[in-house]
């Protein structure tokens, strides 16, 4: 098997896609379209294939990320890869978008703490070891206020991920010096660092068909909070 691998990112607006042969990136297109990746998602895929000279039927298998992230962004990129993956017959996996982060820190000797501003002054965060290169979780992927993970952190550790720029100042208050920041070109996950993580989910047989692939939203979207709320209040009322 060649493991021609293509993974979509869309869990943040900074979108991308990357082809993959094994552990080498042949090619990744980062895509800056909004919280809405749809209008251009296909084309840059088959534009990068083009460029590659491959075809989608040329790939082995599919990868994409989960989530958290934009709940719009993240149902477009499953979606487009439960198709590729129905269409060519092909397996596909899907990866945590906090893990795709904390990916890009390889050896780093302290905690990884990546973090997603989620709005409503809370963060998607994930607290990862990547002493032995590829992220290992601490503990399980939550949507918090900053505040309250902070204060759970005493040891150094290190912070990745646009929640992290954005709740910097916040950090800085909490850690001191024990605060450290990866560099801003990590600010975003990254399709071409997905595709590790979906490489090693295939290589364990963790692989299947796109139908099983399902968002990871770590909390409600506005909708369904709505309908909720709704249904409480119609309980309380009879």
């Amino acid at each position: 098997m060649s493991e021609l691998l293509l993974t979509l990112d869309t869990s943040t607006p900074a979108g991308s896609v990357a082809i993959s042969r094994g552990e080498h990136l042949l090619g990744e297109v980062l895509l800056e379209t909004g919280a809405n990746h749809t209008d251009r998602l296909l084309q840059t895929i088959h534009q990068l294939l083009a460029d590659l000279g491959l075809g989608v039927g040329e790939m082995d298998a599919f990868g994409v990320v989960l989530g958290p992230g934009s709940f719009t962004g993240l149902r477009v990129g499953i979606a487009t890869v439960k198709g590729l993956a129905l269409a060519t017959g092909r397996p596909a996996a899907g990866v945590s978008s906090l893990a795709t982060l904390a990916a890009g820190l390889p050896f780093v000797r302290f905690p990884v703490c990546a973090l997603l501003d989620a709005r409503k002054k809370e963060v998607y965060a994930g607290l990862f070891d990547c002493r032995h290169g590829r992220p290992q979780p601490l503990e399980a992927e939550v949507a918090v206020p900053p505040e309250r993970l902070l204060a759970r952190l005493t040891a150094d550790t290190v912070f990745v991920g646009n929640g992290a720029e954005v709740y910097r100042t916040l950090i800085i208050r909490h850690l001191g010096p024990r605060a450290h920041f990866a560099p801003w070109p990590l600010v975003a996950p990254r399709a071409a660092l997905a595709a590790l993580l979906v490489l090693d989910r295939l290589r364990a047989g963790e692989g299947g068909g796109g139908e099983a692939l399902l968002p990871r939203y770590l909390r409600l979207a506005e909708a369904e909070l709505a309908w909720l709320n709704r249904q409480a209040a119609g309980a309380i009322d009879g």
